[in-house]
């Protein structure tokens, strides 16, 4: 594990996966990342490349050759990931195609993840470089998972997510027997910027936002004020999950989204799927703010 500290955070970060598995405030002790519990979810914040959510069958099609992938890709979970530099506050962790990832994924690519601790913001930098002489085709995005509640004496439903803008927004449904989008829709913000947490929200599933205004949402405590803030400019897809017996709550910034029931499975094709052209690189990256009086 990999530590970065300065006068208000410490984060952590494993090598596994190059996975964020702790934000703590240096001062008082307050962790605000979830503990991973193996019981419920035994992740902490996976990286999600090349794909986001499940494909259907597990499969895609690229140049009439089918391959398969598992659900977010094979950052998550993969040992051969390793860090590429430390600095005084930053890691850098990279993981590059080879013959066994080529098998499953038929394209040469260095990816790379930065975390970088600046006063009380991480911002969680995603780097992928098309290596190959043709164009690659991926989705990249994050799966943090924040501790709900954080402080001792509440409750779960003591909080809420609140928007940077009044919204009027569905959710797009996941099938929960195949973990791919529906058309089914359900309208969760209407004229409103906050969206209550209670365990039974995810019953069906996470929800799963395609048109939000906002690029700024904060975890909200209804006694202790903002506690945290994601911001995730780049990012056109939003997420929000947890399992219902979990105390914690993932904020999803996505470039891409799971497939369709009727998708075609083409990667070309995927809805959200970048094109990169060879010998480019792209980034895109979001930010965890944690409010200052949180760590005083």
């Amino acid at each position: 594990m990999f530590s970065l500290e300065n006068d208000q955070l410490k984060i952590n970060v494993l090598q596994t996966g190059a996975e964020l598995c702790g934000i703590t405030a240096v001062k008082t002790g307050t962790e605000f990342m979830w503990h991973a519990d193996p019981d419920i979810w035994g992740s902490f914040a996976p990286n999600l490349f090349p794909i986001i959510g499940a494909l259907k069958n597990n499969t895609y099609f690229y140049d009439n050759q089918s391959y398969q992938l598992p659900k977010h890709g094979f950052v998550r979970n993969n040992a051969h990931v390793k860090l590429y530099q430390q600095t005084k506050n930053s890691l850098i962790f990279t993981l590059s195609s080879d013959a066994d990832l080529l098998k499953s994924y038929p394209f040469h690519f260095e990816f790379y993840i930065t975390y970088t601790l600046k006063n009380n913001i991480i911002e969680v930098l995603h780097t992928v470089k098309n290596i190959d002489t043709k164009t690659m085709y991926f989705s990249v995005g994050g799966h943090p998972a924040f501790k709900c509640p954080v402080f001792d004496n509440e409750r779960y439903d003591d909080y809420v997510l609140e928007f940077e803008h009044l919204e009027s927004v569905k959710r797009h449904h996941i099938n929960m027997e195949n973990g791919l989008i529906s058309s089914n829709t359900e309208t969760v913000l209407k004229h409103s910027n906050q969206i209550p947490l209670t365990h039974d929200l995810f019953d069906k599933d996470a929800l799963v936002f395609k048109d939000l205004k906002s690029k700024q949402v904060t975890l909200k405590s209804k006694t202790h004020g903002a506690i945290l803030s994601v911001h995730y400019e780049p990012f056109p897809y939003l997420g929000i999950w947890a399992k219902p017996t979990g105390n914690y709550v993932c904020i999803e910034p996505w470039l891409g989204v799971a497939d369709h029931e009727d998708s075609n499975q083409q990667l070309k094709e995927k809805e959200g799927i970048i094109a990169l052209d060879a010998g480019k690189t792209f980034e895109a990256n979001y930010r965890i703010e944690i409010h200052p009086k949180h760590l005083a």
